[in-house]
């Protein structure tokens, strides 16, 4: 865990900054800044697209007495996403970009769903609080 901590807040930002610097090199500071900014705003559009879409897809469905673990894992993506595209850099935006799609989304949709189905037939619990993993 220790050493996805120091990749997530140390490699990740440090790759980040080396392609914006790159893409600074290519494209000139104003372009790449243009690209950041309209990148975030991109990001808050579609967050609040598709959020207010899924809020109402789980409103229905509560509604209709079903519980709705896909709009669930839908609203997660949608969360997740919206936040890469805020956050500056180019892969984050990309991943973002990814999350927000509805064609990719169901893709990581289906490898959490393969992982959460196999830690349960392994016999493994997996609990989301405290951020620990207990087997």
């Amino acid at each position: 865990m220790l050493g996805f901590l120091i990749f997530l807040f140390t490699i990740i930002p440090i790759v980040e900054l080396a392609l914006l610097i790159k893409i600074g090199q290519i494209w000139g500071l104003r372009n790449t800044l243009l690209l950041v900014i309209l990148t975030g705003i991109l990001g808050v559009f579609l967050l609040k697209i598709q959020g207010i879409s899924i809020l109402r897809r789980i409103n229905d469905e509560l509604g209709q007495g079903i519980i709705p673990s896909n709009a669930l894992f839908d609203g997660l993506f949608i969360f997740c996403g919206g936040l890469l595209l805020i956050t500056p850099g180019v892969l984050t935006d990309l991943l973002g970009l990814l999350l927000l799609l509805p064609f990719t989304r169901k893709l990581f949709k289906y490898w959490v769903k393969q992982k959460i189905k196999n830690a349960i037939a392994q016999g493994r619990v997996i609990h989301f609080t405290y951020f620990k993993r207990y087997e």
